[in-house]
């Protein structure tokens, strides 16, 4: 049976232990609190700082990205050597996994040596419209791994970096212009030169329609049951969409007002006399 007074030393190392336990996790709460707010303060001096140097925004979100996750690594080593973990022998640990890890996350790896990519060659940036790697949007952010898209519906895209700087990618705002093509069919005993100078007339009647380069007008194709019109006109990348739906209504609303036929598919049948 053991004495009391081996029971009495036994808990009093417990209450030691207890207090300087209590001591190490109250003091690692604070270095938490105190460094969450750090953290914060810092990433809002460094984007006042990139802002004030006029960085472009896509290099400002990928950079802020990174400065979190790095100094949030930081704040997790403190609180870890105080907690009393030997952080050498923690970084050791780290370091013997990273391999394992690293084949783990190799597309993570990839995706981030992709965000440099798309930052130092720039086949966009944060505001343009692309489409590539089986999505399209606007771009919203540039992150570490990741690019944040918005389509036009509103939803939110995160395509992988990696796969957006190793596969082809249509920018659709890098220029300042774009053309807008159109077919319009219309029927076999139409005059040519009636639809073209009509077709004219609408183009003409918008600005937003650039001179220069000039539209064209010509037939396209001999389809079917209608003669195709191919319209190419141009106009800031801006106006595309808008030019795009305005032109489709007023042609059809001249065409019915010219009595221009839109033809109906037809289909002819040779019979045989018995």
């Amino acid at each position: 049976m053991e004495s009391p007074i081996n029971m009495n030393q036994a808990l009093e190392k417990l209450i030691d232990f207890s207090i300087d336990a209590g001591k190490d996790i109250l003091v690692a709460v604070l270095i938490y609190v105190i460094g969450r707010f750090i953290i914060k303060y810092i990433n809002k001096l460094i984007a006042k700082i990139m802002e004030k140097r006029k960085l472009e925004t896509s290099v400002q979100t990928f950079l802020r990205s990174l400065l979190n996750i790095l100094l949030n690594l930081i704040l997790a080593f403190a609180i870890i050597g105080k907690l009393g973990v030997e952080t050498t022998s923690f970084a050791a640990l780290l370091a013997s996994a990273g391999v394992a890890v690293g084949m783990a996350l190799s597309g993570n790896l990839s995706n981030f040596a992709g965000g440099l990519i798309i930052l130092v060659f720039k086949p966009f940036k944060v505001g343009d419209y692309i489409e590539g790697a089986g999505v399209s949007g606007t771009v919203q952010e540039i992150q570490i791994f990741h690019t944040i898209l918005v389509t036009p519906d509103n939803r939110v895209i995160f395509a992988p970096n990696g796969s957006l700087s190793s596969n082809a990618v249509i920018n659709y705002s890098k220029k300042d212009i774009r053309r807008v093509d159109f077919t319009f069919g219309v029927e076999y005993n139409e005059d040519f030169e009636k639809v073209k100078a009509v077709v004219q007339q609408v183009i003409d009647s918008d600005s937003r329609i650039l001179k220069n380069p000039s539209f064209v007008i010509e037939i396209g194709a001999l389809s079917a049951s209608s003669v195709d019109i191919t319209v190419r006109v141009w106009v800031k990348s801006s106006d595309y969409w808008d030019v795009f739906f305005w032109m489709n209504r007023t042609v059809y609303a001249t065409f019915n007002k010219e009595g221009i036929g839109f033809p109906f598919p037809q289909l002819t049948i040779h019979g045989t006399e018995k």
